[in-house]
């Protein structure tokens, strides 16, 4: 069983967190900007270092080629991304193109034969933070693969035309053809040339650590609705309107909210859900509130506790406080089990390192989850210390950031001997 060195680990995290610093202990690194190409120059810099061929493809996603005996073979790639959220931490997605970089150089290192061509890759925009949505460029490469309420989400032209959340201009092709690392179509991930596709994380949640562990295998991402809930009533002045005469729509969502909330508590503990964004208008405060919207995730693995929740949705009042309640779909997504030998791959790495691990869902999406459709994928945790992910205080110990990259490595050259 072979390890990565915890120095050189060590190393790569420090150097990707100076790229984007936040000087808050996190990092700001948008998809396609300055700290995005320096990220990828120490990247490209440290994998030439070891004699990997560098190439990328029209969407900027990145590959670093180590070859393997048989060039007749299909390549096993390692991927993530490199992109972060705004003030974002220094594990999430970073790690899991540090952990390729560190099993490359470990294969090099070791002088460790392989059959088939070794590949880390980073997938671009990911993150879907200043160019929306996320998972944007791998819903682009394996959009014939995906179902199709999903690939209609991701359509190429459509992406192309992803506006800035900063200024609402540019435009991701804008940003992408003025990008230094854009390359050609026929370099892109593909099932004709790629066997298998590993990719570590954060867990990005509490689990592994309540239960002292250091691995997670993960079976799949769970399966997920996003519904829009409206509050529809009438606008008038807050002074001069007495409060019996009133169809206050926000009033009423507080209401709609509470329902969901003690509805869905009647469903299976592991059910979650989450109302993360709220539409008032006309968001004055001398005007009674004629529409809001809320917008709720809820994600399960089995699509029939997921049938239950949209029950609740759609048995809502259709009529609360004298406002009218509206409920609309936005999209679906059924829960995407990662192929069944890399899982076992990755366990029977776990055992015979002796980490101490267990299979665990996703409750994030991840690139991985699109890249399924298209060929055999699985994914590898890493703990998140207090469950913390998409912060500043964001972290994993470096000893167990090792133990997920040492666990993926075995299961690579696993992969690699049984194919």
């Amino acid at each position: 069983m072979y390890k990565c060195n915890r120095k050189s680990l060590e190393t790569n995290i420090k150097e990707f967190a100076k790229i984007g610093d936040d000087y808050k202990g996190g990092i700001t690194r948008y998809a396609l900007s300055k700290e995005d190409e320096k990220a990828r120059d120490y990247f490209v810099k440290q994998m030439e270092e070891i004699g990997a061929i560098i190439t990328y493809d029209d969407l900027a996603n990145m590959y670093a080629t180590l070859p393997g005996e048989n060039p007749n073979l299909k390549s096993i790639v390692m991927a993530s991304h490199c992109d972060s959220v705004k003030n974002g931490g220094n594990y999430d997605g970073i790690l899991g193109v540090i952990s390729a970089m560190e099993v490359l150089k470990t294969v090099v290192k070791e002088n460790i034969l392989h059959k088939h061509n070794l590949v880390a890759m980073i997938w671009t925009n990911e993150e879907g933070s200043l160019y929306p949505p996320a998972i944007m460029v791998s819903g682009m490469v394996c959009n014939q693969y995906l179902p199709e309420n999903i690939s209609k989400n991701y359509l190429y032209d459509n992406m192309m035309n992803s506006k800035s959340i900063l200024d609402n201009k540019t435009t991701f092709k804008e940003a992408l053809n003025n990008f230094k690392y854009k390359g050609v179509k026929d370099n892109r991930l593909s099932k004709e040339k790629y066997l298998a596709m590993f990719e570590t994380h954060i867990e990005q949640g509490p689990i592994l650590e309540a239960n002292n562990n250091d691995v997670g295998v993960v079976t799949c991402v769970l399966g997920m609705v996003n519904y829009t809930i409206k509050a529809v009533g009438q606008a008038n002045h807050a002074g001069t309107t007495p409060m019996s005469y009133r169809k206050d729509a926000l009033y009423a969502m507080s209401k709609v909210i509470q329902i969901i909330h003690d509805e869905l508590d009647k469903l299976p503990k592991d059910l979650v859900y989450t109302t993360g964004q709220v539409y008032v208008h006309p968001n004055v405060h001398t005007v009674i509130p004629d529409e809001v919207a809320i917008m709720i995730d809820i994600r399960h693995e089995s699509k029939e506790v997921i049938n239950q929740a949209v029950e609740v949705l759609k048995n809502l009042p259709k009529e609360v406080y004298g406002c009218q309640i509206e409920v609309e779909v936005n999209w679906t997504r059924d829960t995407v089990y990662f192929d069944k030998t890399l899982v076992n791959y990755v366990k029977q790495s776990a055992e015979q390192l002796g980490y101490k691990h267990q299979y665990i869902n996703s409750g994030a999406g991840h690139d991985a989850q699109f890249a399924s459709y298209m060929l055999p994928t699985t994914m590898i945790f890493a703990p998140s210390i207090n469950g913390r992910s998409h912060c500043d205080e964001e972290f994993t110990p470096l000893e167990q950031c090792g133990k997920a990259i040492d666990v993926m490595l075995n299961a690579v050259l696993r992969c690699d001997k049984d194919n």
